[in-house]
């Protein structure tokens, strides 16, 4: 964890940031800034920069799990999903993040 990260704080309980969904490597929450209808992000519970230093395959595994059961669990059956990674990409918060967007329609 880093003592500086927005997200390490939220995964913490800093916030009080209500979770969608959670398991053991990640946490799922609404975006505070809403890109569409429903815009959810999911979060790895360790720190790690952006996808460029992920070296951990089960992690990697496990994020793309974590969509899959969270969307499942509330019912969104169509989405896009979006990793940005750096910040010429938009990354905005530097721990990785994995950006979930659907319409209300298509839940």
């Amino acid at each position: 964890m880093s003592e500086d990260c927005i997200f390490c704080k939220i995964i913490n309980g800093d916030f009080n940031t209500e979770f969608v969904y959670e398991n053991d490597y990640a946490v799922v929450f609404n975006d505070i800034n809403p890109k569409a209808p429903i815009h959810l992000l999911v979060v790895p519970k360790v720190h790690v920069e952006s996808l460029n230093e992920l070296e951990d395959k089960n992690l990697m595994g496990e994020l793309i799990q974590t969509v899959k059961d969270a969307t499942k669990k509330l019912g969104i059956k169509s989405y896009k999903t979006l990793i940005n990674t750096g910040k010429d990409a938009g990354q905005e918060v530097f721990h990785l993040h994995i950006h979930i967007l659907a319409n209300k329609g298509e839940k």
